[in-house]
């Protein structure tokens, strides 16, 4: 929402909003942007009747200004819907979803596009560190998109992606998430498969040949089907690959490439952006000068500071596969270092059970684990809601030093009486987890 109210204000358009809370990086880049964002929800911010209001999908029905929409019959839409009829029909779009790494993905797609002169429209989940912000809309044919499963808006319960008019799909992978809004993996993915069937028969849909859930939904014959992956079956495959450090090699037949990220599964992410750039036409030694530049993605393994010798480290991880896959590079990157994870159970996902047993086995690569309050526990059902003693319990079963704290203050506490320098802190987090990152820099460097 934040980069598409600056690329709006770009295009000449007065744009304001309001958010309960704003918190860096999106706090700090609308403020460069002059966009005035209203602290709070209030008819008073929409006194001026806009041409338009957009209204997000984290509202619903009884927020001030929904009503006030409402009331006075003020034109509205959500993001989605403001996307696609403002800047995606007519376009030649590129979708990326799946449940993890589309950030990530879509974030190189356009770096390789952006690298190479095609000059593409752009929405990101994310501020890419080789571009200076989530969202542009040029005159190119071609429009890059992040495709969220979550739903439209609170008058739209469809998943964003639905919106999107795919020539080209990506999807990373399937698994359940979003517990407030799907039912079951069966529902997530019939909204997968929804989105696939909007693929044209003149466009392409790349699905990851690996993942077992995506599977069943990539049999289909109206469109053009390659599956991408690390297995012998799939049409575009990743061979001789070499994990290191702070870098991934892997080959196809007719080329190697060289990424500057680490782990696995961003091999997986950078061969669907070689599989999706080969088919607009782009050589294999174009995608390669673009992989050698890119920088990555704010919020995703981050470094924030060193203070006291210790490093800490910001990233957006909030679901247990993408805890796991981070703390597995990271150790790659960091094998000898003492790690510490910090976790806010935040998300709509885990603050439930559903995935009791698998947070704790997260963290199987982590030294210490501090699991924050879990967020608004008092607004679930006592059977839905995480156990944070069982938490404790399977953590400290697997040999973890864990401990649950209360909030951000006693945390920092925690961590500053006992990691030593060299050591290695992440925190994952969704949201702005209170400043924890600059709090426990300072707290840290005075020590």
């Amino acid at each position: 929402m934040a980069s598409t109210a600056a690329a709006l204000k770009q295009k000449g358009y007065a744009v304001t909003g309001s958010d309960q809370n704003v918190y860096p990086p999106m706090s700090t880049f609308l403020a460069e942007q002059q966009i005035e964002v209203m602290n709070g929800y209030a008819e008073r911010n929409l006194a001026h009747k806009p041409d338009l209001v957009v209204i997000g999908n984290a509202i619903s029905r009884g927020n001030p200004e929904a009503e006030f929409c409402l009331d006075h019959k003020l034109r509205f839409c959500s993001l989605p819907d403001l996307l696609r009829e403002f800047f995606i029909r007519g376009k030649r779009t590129i979708v990326v979803a799946g449940t993890h790494g589309k950030t990530t993905t879509t974030s190189l797609l356009t770096w390789v596009f952006e690298h190479n002169g095609l000059n593409p429209s752009y929405l990101i989940g994310g501020i890419p560190n080789n571009l200076s912000q989530g969202a542009r809309f040029t005159d190119s044919e071609w429009f890059i998109i992040e495709g969220d499963e979550y739903d439209a808006a609170f008058f739209d319960k469809r998943s964003k992606f639905i919106h999107y008019l795919p020539e080209v799909a990506i999807v990373n992978n399937v698994e359940f998430d979003h517990a407030d809004i799907f039912e079951n993996l069966a529902a997530v993915q019939k909204s997968f498969a929804h989105f696939i069937r909007l693929v044209p028969r003149n466009g392409l849909l790349l699905g990851n040949g690996d993942d077992s859930n995506l599977a069943p939904l990539l049999n289909v014959n109206f469109c053009p089907v390659k599956r991408f992956g690390l297995g012998e079956e799939n049409a575009i495959r990743a061979t001789n690959v070499r994990l290191g450090p702070t870098a991934s090699e892997f080959e196809i037949p007719s080329a190697k490439f060289h990424l500057n990220l680490a782990g696995e599964f961003n091999v997986r992410n950078a061969l669907a952006v070689v599989a999706a750039a080969k088919h607009v036409g782009l050589s294999n030694k174009q995608i390669q000068s673009a992989f050698e530049t890119f920088k990555g993605i704010k919020r995703r393994m981050e470094v924030r500071g060193i203070a006291g010798g210790v490093t800490v480290i910001d990233d957006f991880g909030h679901h247990p596969t993408a805890i796991r896959q981070t703390l597995a590079a990271l150790r790659l990157k960091y094998p000898s270092q003492k790690l510490w994870a910090i976790f806010e159970p935040r998300s709509n996902t885990t603050r439930r059970n559903v995935f009791q047993t698998e947070l704790a086995e997260s963290f199987a690569q982590a030294d210490g684990v501090v699991v924050s309050q879990v967020a608004r526990l008092e607004l679930l059902k006592a059977e839905e809601r995480l156990n944070p003693e069982q938490l404790m319990a399977d953590l400290k079963a697997l040999g973890k030093e864990a401990a649950y704290l209360p909030d951000v203050d006693t945390i920092v506490t925690h961590i500053a009486s006992r990691a030593q320098g060299g050591d290695l802190v992440v925190v994952f987090s969704n949201g702005g987890f209170g400043g924890i990152h600059g709090k426990l820099l300072e707290r840290l460097g005075r020590r």
